[in-house]
Parts: C-alpha cells; sequence; structure tokens
C-alpha cells in the first residue's frame, strides 16, 4: 500500500486529486496545507463528511511550506512513496499586484519541498506545473514539453524558477522528479474569481458577462476538469521514474495534461450559458490593451501522455455540465 503526501490538497485541484486516489487506490494520504485561505479547509471538511470511512487513511498537518520542516514532524509524516507538490499562489492578477511576495511564496515552499524529499526519501516527487511557464503562443500552436521558459507575470514566473530548481535537485541529489504541466482546470469547489466559476454566477443572475478580447481577437484556452487531472496524476504515477545518468546531458519525465477542446473565452461563456439554458449577456473588454502581462492564447501538446495510453475519462461537456448542476445546488461555493 503506498503513502502519498500531497501539499495543498485543501485548493480546488489538491481536493480533486484526493478524492481520486482515495476512490480508485487502497492508499494512504499525507496532507500538508497552511489553510490560509478561504475555502480550503472547509474543501476538506465535505469530503471527510460524505466519506467518513476515509479519515483513517488520511493525516492531515497544518503548517507553513515557506518554513523549513521540523524534525518533528518529518517524523509524524513517517514514510512516504510520493509527494505531490500542488501548494502555489496561483491567482495571476494577485501575483501582478504583489509579485515579490507570489515568487517568494511559491519558490521558498517549493525548495522546503525539494529538501523535505531529500530526508524521506520518496520515490517519486511530481511538481504540479503551469502552462504559463512557457507564455503565448499563436492561435491555434502549441508548446511541446522542454521548450524555452518565456513566462510573462509573477505567478508563471515563479512556476518557471521552481521547474528549474527541481531539475538541480534531480541531478544533484538524485530527488526522484516527475515535472507536468496543466492548464485552466475547472470543478466543483473552484475558487469564485475563477471565469468558470464567474460565468455561471453572472448568467445565473442575468449579469452581463466581460470576455476578454476584441472584434478581431478573443482569447483560448484549452479547459479541463479537475478530476481528469487527477486521473492523469494516477496514471502518471503508475509510470514510473527517470533518474539521471551521472554525465549526460538528459531530462527526467515531463507530462503536459490537456483539455480535449480549446474553447475561446467567448465560447466557454457561451457553453456554460447553454448548459444553464439561459441567455448570455456579455461585452468584450480589450483586457491586453490595459495589461501587458495577459496572454492571449495558451497551447501544450499532449503527445506523450497520449502515446502512454491515457484517455480522459470524461468529456468536457458532461464534466461541465456536472459541475455546474453541483453549485446550483451548493450556490454557498459560488456566492
Amino acid at each position: 500500500m503506498k503513502r502519498i503526501l500531497i501539499t495543498g490538497a485543501g485548493g480546488s485541484i489538491g481536493v480533486h486529486i484526493l478524492f481520486h486516489i482515495m476512490t480508485n487506490t487502497n492508499w494512504e494520504i499525507v496532507v500538508l496545507d497552511s489553510f490560509h485561505h478561504k475555502g480550503y479547509k472547509d474543501r476538506l471538511n465535505r469530503i471527510y463528511k460524505e466519506h467518513p470511512e476515509w479519515i483513517s487513511r488520511i493525516k492531515e498537518f497544518q503548517t507553513d511550506l515557506t518554513c523549513s520542516i521540523s524534525a518533528e514532524l518529518l517524523k509524524a509524516i513517517e514514510k512516504i512513496n510520493c509527494i505531490i507538490h500542488l501548494a502555489a499562489l496561483s491567482d495571476v492578477i494577485f501575483s501582478i499586484e504583489n509579485p515579490e511576495y507570489v515568487i517568494k511564496n511559491n519558490v521558498n515552499s517549493t525548495i522546503v519541498m525539494l529538501e523535505c524529499a531529500r530526508k524521506i526519501k520518496p520515490e517519486q516527487f511530481i511538481y504540479f506545473s503551469t502552462d504559463e511557464i512557457y507564455g503565448p503562443v499563436k492561435k491555434g500552436e502549441a508548446h511541446k514539453e522542454w521548450d524555452t521558459h518565456r513566462p510573462s507575470n509573477a505567478y508563471s514566473a515563479s512556476k518557471a524558477a521552481s521547474e528549474d530548481i527541481c531539475y538541480a535537485y534531480w541531478r544533484s541529489y538524485n530527488v526522484p522528479l516527475i515535472i507536468t504541466n496543466t492548464m485552466n482546470n475547472y470543478s466543483q469547489m473552484q475558487s469564485p474569481s475563477k471565469f468558470p466559476v464567474i460565468v455561471q454566477k453572472a448568467v445565473e443572475q442575468g449579469k452581463i458577462v466581460n470576455i476578454h478580447g476584441n472584434e478581431k481577437e478573443i482569447g483560448t484556452r484549452f479547459y479541463i476538469h479537475s478530476r481528469n487531472t487527477a486521473d492523469a496524476l494516477l496514471h502518471i504515477i503508475k509510470l514510473g521514474v527517470y533518474k539521471h545518468k551521472i554525465g549526460e546531458i538528459d531530462e527526467p519525465y515531463k507530462y503536459h495534461i490537456v483539455g480535449e477542446v480549446c474553447l475561446s473565452n467567448l465560447e466557454l461563456a457561451q457553453k456554460i450559458a447553454s448548459l444553464m439554458n439561459k441567455k448570455l449577456k456579455y461585452k468584450l473588454v480589450d483586457f491586453h490593451k490595459n495589461n501587458l502581462a495577459h496572454d492571449i492564447h495558451y497551447g501544450l501538446q499532449d503527445n506523450k501522455l497520449k502515446k502512454s495510453g491515457w484517455k480522459q475519462p470524461k468529456s468536457f461537456e458532461e464534466s461541465m455540465k456536472e459541475t455546474i448542476l453541483w453549485q446550483q445546488e451548493n450556490k454557498e461555493w459560488i456566492a
């Protein structure tokens, strides 16, 4: 039986990773989280209420991940097979307004977890990163694994820097690294500041949705439900690791986790309104004109993950419909 350590398991992606592992394995999970952010503890409490039988398989520790993990906490964590380092401040606008704070938080927490890995020696260390480390693409294009980092804002810069630090630890200390990059997750219990939730709330109330773009060009993204992301991570864990060979110019395994369809911001809003059987009211806002860091188009190639045998368990439309229905029944999560 494996024991998995997840940082940031109280986040909107992390809680779905925890849920998916608990549902599909008999593994135990150790949670490390600061729980400083609204809703983080509530997400886990919701899971515990629905599945009290899981509580015996979950150990939860509240800790500041930017500070070194104490000897006492290391002892309490015990043996770990895999670390999934997910915790990060991920709000792009917040990072633009508070660059120093976000960069220090995300980089320092990564270093702390890498040092933790050196001590507890897991079989795998998965660094959960973002598509944004590569920067924008031209419409219809996509980045492949190990393309050059060209981050546009403090958040993506902190993730790019953390990837490079992880790579250094892989070469210098044999940390069994795997890097994943994913983009635009959506799910039940997502933060109200995220675009899919903003759209649903506005459509429900008959309000106008601001769409970033202009008459000539509207931004595009690939969207993926967090349970599909969790399923991909479970598949990746089973694929194992590649260890650095001394003297060689080599790389650890890196996988892109990508949604099945690419949608413009307007197309996504229209799809959400359609699934709600309501009319979309919107206006175009040229966000890029006032925000130099705004990336209009993102894209990732996911051929590597597909060739390894992974298929998305649920379609975009099915997942989005389930998310909308859940949030209609649990309106406190989109308040």
